[in-house]
């Protein structure tokens, strides 16, 4: 898929837009063909040979080709805005949230036999029945 825009020296007259699309619509290939009546360019959507279209108009008009590129415009990224230099905190602040938060009544009980990672352990003092493989 291909966009050809192309300016015609065309007089204003309805006749000689219709006659500009009739000639290039005959070629295969179009899907949409539009004319712009003030800055008197016609712009072709299709996939067909931009060459052909050009050659066909210039039979009847002076012809220049404006541009010729893929039918859909590539996505620009979003442009990230500059880095802004971030608010600076005090670390009281964040203490003082931290004591707020914790300054609950609750008390909390740490078993010394459990481990977050391999669940209950003993150590061999604790238990001198134990069995040791070395």
């Amino acid at each position: 898929m291909q966009k050809l825009i192309v300016k015609l020296d065309i007089h204003d007259d309805l006749s000689c837009k219709q006659k500009a699309i009739k000639l290039v619509s005959s070629i295969s290939g179009i899907d949409s063909i539009s004319m712009d009546g003030k800055e008197k360019k016609l712009t072709v959507i299709g996939d067909m040979d931009p060459v052909a279209v050009v050659k066909k108009l210039r039979r009847y008009y002076h012809t220049e080709i404006v541009s010729v590129g893929p039918a859909k415009e590539p996505e620009k990224p979003k442009e990230k805005p500059k880095d802004e230099p971030k608010p600076i905190v005090p670390v009281m602040d964040f203490i003082h949230a931290m004591q707020a938060h914790n300054s609950s009544n609750a008390t909390y009980i740490v078993d010394p036999c459990y481990s977050r990672y391999n669940g209950y352990y003993r150590s061999v003092e604790e238990d001198p029945n134990g069995c040791v493989i070395s």
